[in-house]
């Protein structure tokens, strides 16, 4: 122990990632040792974990392990069908819903593969799966080269009684519309909405979740649901568990109901249904409890759920509850991918003040399922350390990383750059980098970024705009990126003209594309200090980039305080096509009237074009009397 802390210490690292860490049951010590030269972390007491979910069946572990992993080597082997087949024969794997989940997960991006796996199991034991399998099947296939496989899934899984739920349907749009498949997303719209439709109509299932949703869980609700003397299947279970998804205790206590007044047997399917309703923050606790009972059941959380309850702790930033999932996961049969763990450091990085004993566990986790550090893994650890302003620390990381053979680029040093500024060492982070291209890296348009915007930050408008400056003089390009960060910067410190120039500048000297949101932003900055002209002139350059019109925020100013001939040059700078259309001009009078200037609202009216002063909405919202006297 000595000796493994002797050669963290020398690197720098023992007050940084030798951290003790207090769990709900026993302290944590842990060791380093020198592997491969990474740093690798070996705990040498190995506790329950914090949530209780207890002891780990090693052997299990690795025989379930080692059988799904042999499968996708066997199936992404250069092989025919019939020897993959003879093989499994004579390996005869154990099926599970989880391991067959977490093949078809090893398989997305190769569909044959994974469509002659799924066949395979079909002929081999169709219980094994599940709509999450057909699900996960879909997203695999959804793509314009499968497009027959895709559509004998799905009717492959409804006529099994499966459904498509609304996530693997938003996923399929997303994809759709990506690839430019119209016909394909209209196609799958009508064939949910039908879907759904049948759904509605499932008796059962509508009353179920109607008691459900009517009151918080009580012995009434109870009573209600037994005088049902309903007969309950996994499919009819997992419609009533998704339908009410928003509220977890209540789909909980349906859960535990069911065990006890319908004697309803769990699976790991139906588990993983109730883990999935339960990775929220209001019922995080139930989700960990959860996953206790469903490990001393037998059962393991699928990969597919692990995606997906990780998605949900990201999204709400629930970084330490996304930090226990990951090190559950690897401590089980299905882990989870090299990628999630340079995902999960970069959510610690981005947390406001990142937890470095998290950082430490999830670098853990990862070494000791036998990973080497990537060059990743080593920016995730720097990123950290570096927001946090341990630029010791961060260096002496520096050099391990080149050590193990990564040189640091411009995604390394504009971390430093970043953690400098930060900490309000602007001189510092300039001299980073001067010294860039000495050590043999270029500075790129991202780093220069992050060096401006630090100095913005700070209210170091000039210093910036200087940085800037000599960016520009080093032949490096700016992009849209930069020029947002250089408007929003310059309207925070109420130097709305310059923020103006600096895109005019941009568009007309340097041919850039602003981003539609940098135009929206300064435009709304420009109406409110009643620079009109200044705001037109933007929007003529949206035009010009082909975004969509903007006429909202021009709408309301002209009417609060604008002229008729301001309104005459908005609606013209309007024109495309057919557009403005009526709706537009409607608007425009409507909010004349709000202000109760009617004068005007008639004024503009009687300059407008012929077939706008005869429009039925028009006419209705001047009535007849008023209109005569305009006309």
């Amino acid at each position: 122990m000595q000796r493994a802390k002797g050669i963290l210490a020398s690197v720098g690292l023992l007050d940084t990632l030798l951290l003790v860490r207090t769990s709900r049951t026993r302290p944590l010590h842990y060791q380093v040792t020198r592997y491969s030269d990474h740093l690798l972390f070996h705990p040498y007491c190995l506790p329950q974990n914090n949530h209780g979910y207890g002891s780990v069946n090693t052997q299990q572990i690795l025989h379930f392990s080692s059988q799904a992993n042999s499968v996708v080597k066997l199936f992404l082997a250069n092989k025919s069908s019939e020897e993959v087949e003879n093989e499994l024969e004579k390996f005869n794997p154990i099926l599970t819903h989880e391991s067959v989940i977490y093949v078809l997960k090893k398989l997305d991006k190769n569909p044959i593969k994974a469509v002659d796996f799924f066949k395979w199991v079909t002929d081999k034991n169709e219980s094994k799966l599940s709509n999450t399998a057909y699900s996960l099947m879909l997203r695999i296939l959804g793509h314009k080269d499968w497009m027959k496989e895709f559509w004998v899934m799905v009717r492959e899984m409804t006529d099994k009684g499966y459904e498509i739920d609304k996530e693997t349907y938003a996923t399929l749009l997303e994809t759709f519309g990506r690839e430019k498949m119209a016909s394909e997303a209209s196609s799958l719209t009508k064939f949910f909405s039908k879907m759904e439709e049948r759904a509605a109509m499932d008796a059962s299932v509508s009353t179920i979740v109607g008691i459900l949703l009517e009151s918080d869980w009580s012995e009434g609700v109870k009573k209600k649901l037994e005088d049902l003397k309903l007969s309950l299947s996994d499919t009819t279970v997992l419609k009533v568990l998704r339908e009410v998804h928003k509220h977890p205790l209540r789909a909980l206590s349906f859960f535990h109901w069911l065990r006890e007044h319908q004697d309803y047997k769990y699976t790991a399917v139906t588990y993983n249904a109730i883990v999935r309703i339960l990775g929220q923050e209001d019922s995080i606790e139930q989700f960990w409890s959860m996953i206790k009972e469903m490990k001393s059941e037998g059962h393991d959380m699928d990969i597919d759920t692990y995606v997906k309850v990780l998605r949900q702790f990201q999204k709400r930033k629930m970084v330490k509850e996304a930090v226990e999932l990951y090190e559950f996961m690897m401590e089980g049969p299905y882990k989870p991918s090299f990628q999630d763990c340079s995902l999960l450091l970069r959510m610690i990085s981005v947390s406001g003040k990142p937890d470095l004993d998290l950082v430490f566990r999830v670098v853990k986790s990862y070494e000791e399922a036998g990973h080497s550090l990537t060059k990743a893994i080593y920016d995730g650890i720097h990123r950290s350390l570096t927001s946090v302003g341990r630029f010791d620390e961060a260096e002496k990381i520096l050099r391990s990383m080149k050590n193990a053979g990564f040189e640091p680029d411009n995604i390394t040093y504009s971390q430093l750059v970043f953690g400098l500024c930060k900490a309000e060492r602007l001189d510092e982070a300039c001299k980073v980098l001067d010294d860039m291209k000495t050590l043999g890296c270029v500075p790129d348009v991202k780093t220069w970024t992050i060096l401006i915007q630090g100095h913005l930050f700070v209210d170091e408008v000039e210093k910036a705009l200087l940085c800037f400056t000599k960016m520009m003089e080093k032949n490096c390009a700016a992009d849209a990126d930069l020029l947002e960060v250089l408007v929003n910067g310059l309207c925070s410190k109420n130097r709305v003209d310059g923020a103006y120039a600096l895109i005019v500048e941009m568009v007309d000297k340097v041919r850039l594309k602003p981003w539609q949101a940098t135009y929206k932003h300064l435009i709304q900055k420009l109406l409110g200090e009643g620079k009109l002209e200044e705001a037109l002139n933007l929007l003529r350059l949206m035009k010009s980039h082909n975004y969509p019109p903007f006429p909202e925020p021009f709408i309301c100013y002209i009417a609060k305080s604008g002229t008729v001939e301001d309104a005459r040059q908005f609606l013209k700078v309007l024109v495309v096509k057919n557009f403005p259309s009526s709706s537009v001009y409607l608007k425009v009078f409507q909010s004349f009237f709000e202000e109760g200037r009617d004068s005007e609202a008639q004024d503009l009216l009687h300059k407008t074009p012929h077939h706008i002063r005869n429009h039925n909405d028009i006419l209705n919202l001047f009535g007849a009397t008023k209109l005569q006297k305009v006309l």
